[in-house]
């Protein structure tokens, strides 16, 4: 109680400071709110935000503001197709490694000048030179013999046949004018909104009123980073924020019943138990199965969801249209215990099962997965790291440990973590066949046979990668009545809230 109080007066005060407003001139609301002003708390750690748009988006806070800054080339619709956005089409040639991208002639930096094809090919090759920080966003495209076609058309080259460019395209392809260099500070964007005041922990936007897109809404939008969850939640239950993102399901519930609104983002939260292969005792298969099989999956999903998602079946992506419809795996305590008998663990083992507090349930999960795991003789010490840390000391380095995931598409989880030379392969997955047959998968163009070729790399994964997944949660970000149109799609759909608005 005395933590929650505390809490409460912190959001209060750093919420009230990083989203306070003069509010003149703004169109009151009934009661009395502006409804041309949306303040967003937003999951991250004011301490490591950036404005970058190239490097890694540790920071949900800077993806949210990145999405409103700059222009992308394609976005993911709500049913998580892709969709254009500064691209208008992208054709590719017959063995589907060179694609012709074609641009929109309407599209302006704030500062008036047009944007060019030069620009994007130079934002693409500047992301690629930070591959090491954005984990490969790039790394399909030999963008050194890319080519600007005229001002509105630009050639990519992939490494080899590539049918899902567009798709490859999405959301982070922030573009920015070519040659900048100086990222100190914000680099001008072509975007709906561009920054009036703040710094990359708390930011005050305002529309850019000659986007090419349609009108926002809103006005003024403020992102503020926010790296505590109940912090977030509190400052949206005490009035000094309209929306906060990613918060617990208890938070929710306590709010919704007060008032509030929930906002759920359907199966999209996903908490893995990571095990790296090549390390002792993962590196004996029998391992891993194990694991997967000891666990009681409903019980994590009514305790740390509070029963808000669905069961997870060790699939990485589950809002994925490519992910495949499988039995359900069920707990077998029994041919677990058989499993670590035959890797010669019939005495148990002894593990360090790491966590952090960044996401609502993390720490939770781990405490639940230790008492499943004691089932079969496994015995965990649950270690919680800082979040402020966890992403760059624990993640893709530890042994085991909880992990994150937000809904993001197959391919993309596959470029950061399933290739024997992805940035952060997490789990140590060095299987060329696997990797051999995921190329022919892309150079499949025939959707339907694509998507099937997909699945059974997942099916492959499931059954002999290192990821336990136990459940996928609903994302759940809470709002003040009244804010409207904030998007609830898988992955980075959730970052074009340009069209968010408030009704009074």
């Amino acid at each position: 109680m005395h933590r929650r109080r505390f809490l409460l007066a912190a959001a209060t005060t750093l919420v009230a400071a990083g989203c306070a407003r003069d509010t003149t001139g703004d169109a009151p609301g009934a009661n009395g709110r502006a409804t041309d002003t949306l303040r967003y708390a937003a999951v991250g750690a004011p301490a490591t935000a950036s404005h970058d748009p190239h490097g890694g988006l540790g920071n949900e806070s800077d993806a949210l503001r990145f999405a409103l800054l700059y222009d992308v080339l394609t976005a993911p619709g709500p049913d998580g197709t892709t969709q254009p956005r500064l691209a208008t089409a992208w054709e590719p040639d017959a063995d589907l490694t060179h694609w012709r991208m074609t641009l929109r002639t309407d599209a302006a930096f704030t500062d008036g000048r047009p944007v060019r094809a030069a620009d994007v090919l130079y934002s693409l090759r500047r992301m690629g030179e930070k591959a090491a920080e954005n984990y490969g966003r790039m790394g399909m495209f030999d963008l050194d013999a890319a080519t600007v076609v005229d001002a509105h058309t630009v050639e990519l080259v992939t490494h080899r046949p590539y049918a899902e460019v567009g798709r490859a395209l999405e959301s982070a392809t922030f573009v920015v004018p070519e040659g900048s260099t100086d990222f100190s500070g914000p680099v001008v964007g072509s975007g709906p909104f561009l920054l009036a005041d703040g710094d990359a922990g708390n930011a005050a936007l305002e529309r850019n009123d000659a986007w090419w897109g349609p009108r926002p809404p809103l006005r003024r939008i403020e992102i503020r980073a926010v790296a505590d969850p109940q912090a977030r939640a509190d400052a949206v239950a005490a009035g000094q924020a309209d929306v906060a993102g990613s918060v617990s399901p208890a938070a929710a519930t306590q709010a919704e019943s007060g008032g509030l609104v929930v906002v759920r983002r359907p199966a999209v939260t996903l908490y893995p138990l990571v095990m790296r292969l090549d390390r002792a005792p993962f590196d004996d298969p029998r391992v891993p199965q194990a694991v997967k099989l000891a666990v009681d999956r409903q019980q994590l999903i009514d305790t740390v969801f509070l029963g808000q998602g669905r069961l997870g079946n060790d699939l990485l992506s589950p809002a994925d249209p490519t992910t495949p419809d499988l039995p359900q795996r069920e707990r077998d305590v029994e041919e677990a215990r058989r499993l670590l008998r035959a890797a010669g663990y019939g005495d148990g083992l002894d593990l360090t099962l790491r966590t952090t507090t960044a996401y609502p349930g993390m720490d939770t999960a781990a405490t639940l997965l230790a008492d499943q795991l004691a089932a079969v003789d496994i015995r965990v010490q649950i270690a919680v790291e800082p979040p402020e840390t966890f992403w760059t000391e624990v993640y893709a380095q530890a042994d085991c440990y909880v992990s994150y995931l937000g809904g993001i598409p197959f391919l993309d989880v596959a470029r950061v973590a399933l290739r024997s030379d992805s940035p952060t392969n997490e789990t140590a997955w060095h299987r060329p066949d696997w990797e051999r047959d995921l190329d022919q998968a892309l150079a499949t163009a025939d959707e339907p046979r694509r998507a099937a070729a997909l699945g059974a790399l997942q099916e492959t994964l499931r059954d002999e990668g290192g990821y336990l997944v136990w459940g996928a949660g609903d994302g759940l970000d809470l709002a003040r009545p009244g804010v409207a149109g904030l998007p609830i799609g898988p992955g980075f759909q959730r970052l074009f809230i340009d069209q968010a608005r408030v009704d009074g």
